[in-house]
């Protein structure tokens, strides 16, 4: 049998390599928890996106949520009132961006695409892909404004983030 902390090693030794190198170069920010720029952004994971890069922020300036899709979960609302009422955010940027995979099918036709590519049978979870980014995304806006347990003084903006320009385009939500 082999040890889990063998297997560890041996499928992510390039994640501990360069956490050595890391380490080696590493200084106690001593930053906080709080977000300096009262500011959290729900956006996707796609790996494309560097939200402090393209939003002119550093480590400590704000809370990073993110998800397939940019979505507002129940699990970002409840992160949400974390971050408002413990972690200094008073501002909320829902950032989905173009290009996006989770707008590229409808949910059926996802789900086929995970069977194909897999042979598991993903109908058992709620994708929560969009046909209409700027709908959705007005939608997520509304959920986190509408949302009772988030101050009331809480600004909440969406944009969209062009993942081949750079550029944010802010919607009128």
């Amino acid at each position: 049998m082999t040890d889990s902390t063998d297997v560890f090693s041996m499928d992510f030794a390039d994640v501990l390599e360069a956490n050595k190198n890391y380490a080696r170069h590493f200084s106690d920010s001593e930053l906080t928890g709080v977000a300096r720029k009262g500011l959290a952004v729900v956006t996707c994971m796609d790996s494309r996106i560097d939200p402090l890069a393209l939003l002119g922020m550093m480590p400590g300036d704000v809370k990073i949520l993110r998800n397939a899709g940019a979505r507002v979960t129940e699990d970002v609302l409840r992160t949400l009132v974390l971050a408002n009422h413990l972690l200094g955010v008073n501002r909320v940027l829902v950032m989905p961006h173009t290009d996006c995979r989770m707008a590229s099918a409808n949910e059926d036709e996802m789900h086929k695409a995970i069977l194909a590519a897999s042979g598991i049978d993903s109908r058992g979870i709620e994708i929560r892909t969009v046909t209409d980014q700027v709908s959705a995304l007005s939608l997520d806006v509304t959920r986190v404004r509408a949302y009772p347990l988030l101050s009331k003084s809480i600004v909440v903006g969406g944009a969209i983030f062009d993942v081949h320009t750079g550029l944010l385009m802010p919607q009128d939500i």
